[in-house]
């Protein structure tokens, strides 16, 4: 469970932002590296492809086996 902020702790973190001013500080990636490691923030995975080509593929075969038994029915 996460502790609540008081009035006075959160005064008291705003007026040590306000010293040390990070934002000031703060410079994002520096090497290569680490900006390669940047860039792949936004990849998300890719799995909603994935699972939306699988699920194209599965629909597709019931097609297929649907016709089949309706062929073997009649």
């Amino acid at each position: 469970m996460p502790t609540q902020w008081t009035p006075e702790r959160r005064a008291q973190q705003a007026e040590h932002a306000r010293k040390v001013k990070p934002w000031l500080h703060s410079t994002g990636p520096r090497t290569p590296e680490g900006k390669a490691i940047c860039a792949r923030n936004p990849y998300k995975g890719g799995h909603w492809r994935t699972f939306r080509d699988m699920h194209k593929l599965l629909n597709a075969e019931l097609r297929a086996a649907r016709d089949l038994l309706q062929y073997v029915k009649e």
